[in-house]
């Protein structure tokens, strides 16, 4: 949630952070603001709503200078107004914060202040610590970095943020807790820091990522310098970037999110590319390599996740239970760590997120950790936090999602999972070796199946004009089917607004079924498999009260398509990989939904890319 970008260096500071909200739009986009420092002072420009609005209010005004910061919002502590927009100010007007995350105990700083004369703006934690460091700084006679410091050691909470001050027109000085921040370091002496690399891979692919409770500071002369809050000094490890320009660009599509949708036969083919090898019979993750024999003798294994990535770990459920006989659980990160769960040292704890910066399931895993408890990440996105947490893990490879639905990221995650059942399932003896063949082969033709799937894009699109104006609708699915009647409703929710809700389909007629009617789109995963016969009852029992049946099926199935009111063919595939496949066009129709509403489909109304805050 929320992103940050600042510049310092030789060239104008303004369009380089303007062009890096922008790209950072998907974290946040409730307001936005730039703070730029000039001979004449220091400017803030701040406006409600996107990224756009504050481009247009900036015209014709001094926006130059040569250092910078800038942030795109998603409001935690007071509404969305010009107010409560970053960058945030000192009661002098001489100092300017931009702040990822939340100050848990900033009441109570804020107490303090008021009582020691301090006046404030807004309602946001954020500006109680652009007060709290220049209190420090005027009244302990330091410099800004050192207030930052000690501002810091006082503070509960998740942060990142990045100070500019008038009195250090050379320096600027940023840290992090829990949320994320990287460095760019440019050719020319120059800086780049941002939430994450996207602002910056078009000037440098030289960065160095924050770890918790460090503090950089930037310097046009000083270079780059990293110490803790503890004062300790830090040796900076730079890494390359593997990202490339054009990954972060819509590429000739309307959408980012068709854009990804449209890249998961390639994404697929990534993620097991030296992965999976069908001629010679095996597979193999090497991020888990030293991890899999004590995998194979689990006793149990727990998968924390949120949202979209819940699902995928719900579906890891299903392929790790079958093929390896391991129990799993599968839990709410957001949920898991109040419970007070039972964790032994024998457990395995698996992460799922796409941004690897998901808060609720970062606090999942140190809980985990703590309790000794071998952690395991599955992470879209190199350098990010739960990487560096984890004690092994693999990445997904499905490049960068801009889209805040995820789409692409889901079926990688699947993939993955896949991957690892099977790997563990081989080196436990718990598949037939004919088995595990036939479900490798099949699975190196998922991304061309899934490419004839997005060849019916157009009769999807007809489909959607029908259903376009409904108020509800429900997904169901048996077996490993149900997490993706899960995700189905999640997407068009997410992005079209329309309530929607996934059910096992056997639990229909325990409630839900009273709400079918003749104007209710009815979206069933109907594919032949185990269940199949069993959904073709339930299909039975929507017709029956005059429901509207959008039916997924398998290419040939002549039975179900004779019953249904819509369906979409997939082509026949092993049951473990038919998440892969039936996926794929629910998250079409919701697309076509949603900007046949006139919804805004890359920035929907509420939500935010990277949950950084719980």
């Amino acid at each position: 949630m929320c992103g940050i970008v600042a510049y310092i260096g030789e060239e104008q500071a303004f369009p380089i952070v303007l062009k890096g909200l922008k790209r950072l739009e998907y974290r946040g986009y409730d307001s936005a603001g730039i703070a730029v420092l000039n001979e004449n002072g220091l400017h803030n420009y701040k406006r409600k709503g996107k990224v756009s609005e504050l481009e247009k209010f900036s015209e014709r005004k001094d926006t130059s200078g040569t250092i910078g910061i800038g942030h795109t919002r998603w409001a935690t502590h007071g509404l969305p107004n010009d107010i409560n927009a970053h960058p945030h100010v000192s009661s002098d007007g001489e100092m300017a914060l931009i702040h990822n995350g939340i100050i848990e105990n900033y009441d109570a700083i804020k107490e303090e202040l008021i009582a020691r004369g301090h006046t404030f703006q807004s309602e946001t934690d954020t500006e109680v610590l652009v007060h709290l460091i220049d209190d420090i700084k005027k009244n302990e006679n330091v410099k800004t970095s050192e207030a930052v410091r000690i501002a810091l050691n006082s503070v509960v909470g998740a942060y990142a943020i990045v100070v500019l001050s008038k009195d250090n027109p050379n320096e600027l000085i940023a840290a992090r807790k829990s949320s994320p921040l990287v460095v760019g370091i440019g050719k020319h002496g120059d800086f780049y820091l941002a939430s994450d690399a996207t602002p910056i891979i078009e000037y440098t692919n030289e960065v160095v990522y924050l770890e918790d409770e460090e503090i950089a500071v930037v310097g046009r002369d000083s270079g780059l310098r990293i110490f803790s809050i503890q004062n300790k000094e830090k040796t900076p490890y730079i890494q390359e970037l593997e990202l490339q320009l054009e990954a972060i660009e819509k590429g000739g599509y309307e959408h980012f999110m068709l854009k990804e949708i449209h890249e998961q036969p390639r994404s697929i083919r990534d993620c097991f590319r030296g992965r999976l090898n069908v001629e010679k019979g095996w597979v193999g993750l090497g991020g888990i390599k030293d991890y899999e024999k004590q995998l194979a003798n689990a006793k149990r294994i727990i998968m924390v996740a949120c949202g979209t990535s819940w699902h995928a770990g719900l579906v890891g459920e299903y392929l790790f239970e079958e093929l390896t006989r391991i129990p799993v659980e599968v839990e709410y990160a957001s949920e898991f760590r109040y419970r007070n769960p039972i964790i032994s040292e024998e457990d395995i704890v698996i992460a799922i997120s796409q941004s690897g910066e998901t808060a609720d399931t970062l606090a999942a895993l140190n809980l985990a950790k703590d309790k000794g408890a071998t952690i395991l990440g599955i992470c879209n996105v190199v350098g990010s936090s739960i990487s560096r947490v984890t004690d092994a893990g693999s990445y997904t490879h499905a490049g960068p999602e801009i889209g805040v639905a995820s789409t692409k990221a889901f079926t990688a995650q699947v993939t993955v999972l896949t991957l690892m059942a099977l790997t563990i399932a081989r080196n436990k003896g718990t598949l037939k070796e004919s088995d595990f063949r036939r479900i490798i082969t099949e699975l190196d033709l998922i991304p061309e199946k899934v490419s004839r799937i997005l060849d019916k894009n157009e009769k999807l699109e007809e489909i959607s004009k029908v259903y376009k104006d409904a108020s509800n609708a429900l997904y169901l699915g048996r077996g490993i089917s149900f997490p993706v009647a899960l995700e189905g409703a999640l997407k068009l929710k997410e992005i079209s607004y329309i309530h929607a809700e996934g059910y096992p389909a056997a639990e229909m007629k325990h409630g839900p079924i009273a709400l079918i009617d003749e104007e209710m789109p009815v979206f069933v995963i109907a594919t032949k498999g185990t269940s199949y016969e069993k959904v073709v009852s339930n299909i039975q029992e929507v017709k029956a009260r005059k429901g509207k049946i959008i039916a997924v099926i398998t290419e040939g199935d002549e039975q179900v398509k004779g019953m249904a009111d819509h369906y979409i063919e997939i082509p026949e595939t092993d049951d473990h990989l038919v998440p892969l496949l039936a996926t794929i066009p629910l998250q079409l129709i919701s697309y076509h939904v949603a900007v046949m509403r006139g919804a805004n489909v890359d920035q929907p109304r509420n939500l935010a890319k990277s949950v950084t805050v719980e």
